[in-house]
This record gives C-alpha cells, structure tokens and sequence, in this order.
C-alpha cells in the first residue's frame, strides 16, 4: 500500500491553539501537584513537546515505547515495552501523553502497568480520540480532537515511518 493522496483536516494553527487550551486544562487539575508526563514513542512526540512547555507545573519529563505483536495488518493483542520509564512511578500523578487512541488496547496496557507500579493517578492526554472504534474501556481524560474513522498522518503521526514531519493533520487515502 502507498500514499495516493493527503486530504488536510487539521491546519497547524488549529492543533496549536488546542494544545493551549490543553494545557490550561492540565494545568487547572494539576496545579503545583508534582507531575511525571510521559510520552509515547514515537507518534507523540511533537504533540509532546508543544504540550509540555505549557505546562506550569514543572513537570518530570520520561518516554516509554511499545509494540504490539499479532497477525497480518491488524495490531495484536501481545503488548510489550520496547523502551520503559526510567523515573519511579510510586505515588506520583502521571499524565500520558499519546498520539492517537482507537481501539485502546496499547494504551488499557500502559495504564495497568502503570498503576501496578503505584502511580498515585492516572490520567491520559490524546491528540486524536476515535472513541468509536473502542474494544477495551479506555478513558481519555484531556482530548485534541475526537475525530471518526480514517488514517491520519501528519504532526507525528506516520504511514510506514513517513510523513511524521508534517505540521498538520492529513487523512492519508491509501492505495494498494
């Protein structure tokens, strides 16, 4: 399969001004609580880095990468860390941070390990929520943009490790 086309769906300053008001929310909850905000390799990363210089809460910053294991296209049920945080987790409120939540496997994952390791609470920031297309009860509790279904690139977001560069969100219209 190949890109055929990129439909824009979110210019840059649409998903700036979002992260902005994202911010404000994290902030109103957080406050001076101390926060570990940790971020999902690699889709999140710029959604990241806009988000965590908002933040005035002084955050401790971490990464974690995961894979998930399965047949053909589809993503697997087998989840396993391919980087992990470095920071302790006891007792601390994190935020993750992620690109993009569909079916909410990676992320039910994430979240039971993280509060097997005693995180004191758990909340979850998203770029884009497809909360249509939910297979486990996974709560995204600060959301960029809740969009329906479609492949989205751009901002992060990648097809094939490509167009992660892009300033903006795409829906990639794909051919075989």
């Amino acid at each position: 399969m190949t890109i055929k086309n990129l439909v824009p769906l979110i210019d840059e300053e649409a998903i700036q001004r979002r992260i902005l008001e994202m911010a404000e929310e994290i902030n109103a909850v957080y406050k001076d609580e101390p926060l570990v905000v940790v971020c999902v390799l690699k889709g999140a990363f710029m959604f990241f880095s806009d988000l965590v210089r908002h933040l005035t809460c002084r955050p401790e910053i971490d990464f974690v990468r995961l894979a998930s294991y399965g047949s053909g296209s589809e993503g697997g049920q087998t989840i396993s860390f391919t980087k992990d945080v470095e920071i302790p987790l006891k007792d601390k409120h994190v935020l993750i941070v992620e690109d993009i939540v569909d079916t909410g496997h990676t992320m039910d994952f994430l979240m039971r390990q993280f509060r097997a390791r005693g995180a004191r609470s758990l909340r979850l920031a998203v770029l884009i929520d497809k909360n249509e297309r939910r297979e486990v009860a996974v709560t995204s509790h600060f959301v960029g943009f809740a969009l329906p279904g479609g492949f989205i690139v751009g901002y992060g977001l990648d097809y094939a490790e490509t167009c992660r560069e892009l300033p903006a969100l795409y829906e990639a219209e794909l051919e075989a």
